[in-house]
């Protein structure tokens, strides 16, 4: 299975901190991992805004990633497009947009994210 992994999950994968249920998923070696290039993006935005609760190195996380055999998914026009068919259930454009990334790719979204999970189509839903 497909399997583009949101924001949050990436990096506790990269802190080793994930919940039992997303490690599952992710160690399953007949599982693609996939990343967006829109988490790097939004992991490079909060660190340029220095939250005291955010210290991830989007520089690490990215090659840590490749090292690590995801492959990333850039973000097409066809992909920002399709955020304009999505309900309005989630007001976050970065997970707006690995929603529609994943409706697009017919593929799924795994995430922790209780809001996200509310929309249909391929979201699995793995709490933390």
């Amino acid at each position: 299975m497909k399997l583009l992994i949101d924001t949050h999950l990436l990096l506790w994968a990269a802190a080793g901190e994930l919940p039992a249920e997303a490690e599952w998923y992710i160690a399953d070696e007949c599982n693609l991992l996939l990343f967006s290039s829109a988490s790097i993006w939004e992991v490079v935005i909060k660190c340029e805004l220095k939250r005291s609760d955010f210290s991830a190195d989007p520089y690490a996380l990215y090659n840590g990633l490749l090292e690590n055999g995801y492959e990333e998914l850039h973000v097409t026009a066809k992909h920002s497009l399709s955020v304009h068919s999505l309900p309005p259930i989630h007001r976050d454009p970065f997970d707006r947009i690995l929603v529609a990334q994943a409706i697009s790719e017919g593929i799924s979204l795994l995430t922790s994210d209780h809001i996200a999970a509310q929309y249909p189509g391929p979201v699995i839903y793995v709490k933390n």
